[in-house]
């Protein structure tokens, strides 16, 4: 009895109303704490104005897949009569097996029909969930199209974002008192990671959710999980462990910079010396984004990325009194820079256009000189001024806060496959999601500084 009146209390607490409990406790379902949040966040769906994204996870082995499961079937299902659900798995050729194993242990306590060769699970009042599977993106398509009342999506960040808002438009309804949702669970890592960690994470951490919700959960928070699988992860090391045991987003699987610290690397805004070193580097982009950097070094070799000016669509002259503006914010004047340095790109004639965009800077004043492009050593700059707290080397690199594409990115770049000592080339998507423009901006302003400094030539 103690223990019913202990499961009522933690249920209550996190704020879910009377009728799931009884729903959960007739099917046989017991959920965990971490469980009782998502179940509250997806009834928080039913209320104009509430979540239509429910995001649950983070690590492996937190009961994201049996959570899901039992909010659609035990409760979505049976409230709502009629209602058409979608389960999108990212599974191998075992798929149906697989599904049959977790039906036979999570609904056991609840009536329904299975069609396995369909993959189509039936209740007595016609709500139904149809078992979608993906190997690739494109079998996704077969789904596309149709409408769904309720959507859930397994391991959402192998997907790219494109076919993540794709798959939104088939989550409808013509019911007049259900809101459509889409709940989803996931990993660390992947081509979906920055898209994810945008959408669902980046809003939960900074307090800010509105459309989505998200409810971490590891394996801590799983008390049937059995030793050994703990242990395993436990030995995980680098990425894996921080993202599978931990579910830490600021990594990327294939992480490249495994030694960067969030905690570490990234410190609060001060005033710059006037006796430190300070220039300037450029990533240039239209479609893209131009990112533009201020840095800062003192006398004892440390580098500070002061401030960061990253835009999309902006033409030179727009650009150029932003950047004089990002300096003055800091008392510096172009005159004060010992290099303002840019990639290869901006040194091109285009097409027949007259000037070069280094020409059309220097109309502005700001007068660019040639990056070193070298893409192995300077990763390995990188590299080398991020130390490993790890291994009791300190770091020499730190980033200002006001830095925040620039702390997005280098936990997400990922190596080369076809040259591991390179960091992958990756573009930002449609809506500037993603990228590896600050990390080259980075990567430009770090190489400007292992040959002596040149006296800059541009002034007010």
């Amino acid at each position: 009895m103690a223990a019913i009146e202990r499961f009522l209390a933690a249920a209550a607490t996190a704020g879910c109303p009377a009728d799931q409990v009884r729903r959960f406790r007739v099917a046989g379902y017991a959920p965990q704490p971490r469980q009782l949040e998502f179940h509250a966040a997806a009834r928080a769906c039913d209320v104009p104005g509430g979540p239509t994204q429910v995001g649950l996870g983070g690590a492996r082995g937190g009961g994201k897949s049996h959570g899901i499961l039992m909010q659609m079937t035990a409760d979505d299902c049976q409230r709502e009569p009629g209602l058409k659900c979608l389960l999108l798995r990212k599974v191998g050729k075992a798929v149906r097996e697989s599904f049959e194993d977790m039906r036979q242990r999570a609904l056991f306590g609840l009536p329904h029909r299975y069609n396995r060769m369909e993959g189509i699970l039936t209740f007595e009042n016609g709500s139904r969930v149809v078992l979608g599977h993906f190997k690739d993106e494109r079998d996704i398509d077969a789904y596309l199209g149709l409408e769904y009342d309720l959507i859930a999506v397994e391991e959402a960040t192998t997907l790219t974002a494109s076919k993540y808002r794709m798959i939104r438009t088939t989550a409808r309804t013509s019911k007049l008192h259900w809101r459509p949702r889409i709940y989803s669970s996931t990993n660390p890592g992947g081509v979906g990671h920055a898209w994810y960690k945008a959408l669902f994470i980046d809003p939960f951490e900074q307090g800010e959710e509105r459309e989505t919700r998200f409810i971490p959960a590891t394996v801590d928070d799983n008390r049937f999980v059995n030793v050994d699988y703990v242990t395993t992860l436990e030995e995980l090391t680098g990425w894996q462990k921080r993202a599978w045991r931990y579910g830490d987003w600021d990594i990327a699987a294939g992480q490249f910079f495994t030694t960067w610290r969030r905690e570490v690397h990234v410190v609060p805004a001060f005033e710059i010396p006037g006796d430190w070193t300070v220039w300037a580097a450029m990533d240039y982009g239209f479609v893209h984004w131009n990112v533009v950097y201020l840095l800062a070094q003192d006398g004892d070799g440390n580098t500070f990325v002061v401030d960061e000016h990253a835009v999309r669509g902006w033409l030179v002259k727009r650009i150029a009194t932003g950047v004089r503006g990002m300096l003055e914010r800091h008392g510096f004047k172009l005159g004060d820079l010992v290099s303002f340095v840019a990639g290869s790109d901006v040194f091109a004639r285009r097409g027949t256009a007259e000037m070069t965009i280094a020409q059309q800077y220097a109309e502005q004043g700001i007068h660019l000189a040639a990056a070193n492009m070298d893409r192995v050593n300077g990763a390995a700059r990188v590299l080398e001024l991020l130390g490993d707290v790890d291994a009791g080397i300190a770091p020499r690199l730190f980033v200002f806060e006001r830095c925040a594409r620039l702390v997005e990115c280098v936990p997400q770049m990922q190596h080369d496959p076809h040259r591991p000592e390179d960091v992958l080339k990756v573009d930002c998507d449609d809506d500037g999601v993603g990228g590896d423009d600050p990390y080259d901006c980075l990567r430009y302003g770090l190489m400007a500084r292992t040959a002596p400094a040149r006296a800059y030539v541009g002034a007010y």
